[in-house]
């Protein structure tokens, strides 16, 4: 199998695993057929959208490769109608959420990095692309995005581009590291879900009265 095979194998399951959380999204706010499946494409390829806006790459590969939309659609109408069955599922679809931040962050950073945006701009490229899709998600389902919020998402992403950035510098982005990079970002996430580690909160203090 080719890197350029491997990559789009990424790509397309990390599409299917976002999808699927966004479609979960949707139907737990109760949105008819058309809106789960735009919710699930949203979160699919909302952060590979806007990463192909910013190195110029248009149109974006969501919209130039059918494969994309399609395996988004088909996965997010999957949901509706089989969300009965994936309800009593949520561990394993925090699980594929995980997986899914993991393969975005090094597809989209290596993708940045080929389009020679210095270092620096790839890793936050490439941790938008993970993230952007739960932005969007969150977003139209009226929820507080979950990157925002304690739990530890956006940094697991940031880690993983660094560490792509520093593998394709040393000339080491080969399958097998790539795959590295990936499952450290997976483990990462699991682990702070697992152990609910959260990144520091501002501490509000009630304000003081006249005269203290």
């Amino acid at each position: 199998m080719t890197t350029s095979t491997a990559l789009l194998l990424a790509d397309l399951t990390g599409v299917a695993v976002f999808a699927a959380s966004g479609a979960s999204a949707a139907v737990a706010k109760r949105l008819d057929l058309f809106g789960v499946v735009f919710v699930g494409f949203v979160a699919a390829l909302g952060g590979g959208i806007f990463r192909d806006l910013v190195i110029d790459e248009v149109p974006p590969l969501a919209f130039a490769d059918w494969r994309y939309a399609a395996t988004a659609a088909v996965t997010a109408a999957a949901v509706f109608w089989l969300h009965p069955q994936l309800a009593r599922l949520r561990t394993t679809v925090l699980v594929l959420d995980a997986a899914g931040l993991g393969l975005f962050t090094v597809t989209g950073t290596l993708k940045a990095l080929d389009a020679q945006v210095p270092a620096v701009g790839a890793c936050v490229i490439g941790m938008l692309t993970a993230i952007g899709g739960g932005l969007g998600r969150d977003l139209l389902t009226a929820e507080i995005p979950v990157v925002l919020r304690r739990e530890i998402y956006a940094v697991a992403a940031l880690v993983g581009s660094v560490v792509v950035a520093m593998l394709h510098a040393l000339d080491r982005a080969e399958a097998g590291w790539l795959i590295a990079a990936a499952a450290l970002v997976f483990g990462i996430r699991l682990v702070a879900l697992r152990r609910r580690w959260s990144a520091p909160v501002a501490t509000l203090r009630p304000p003081r009265g006249p005269g203290l």
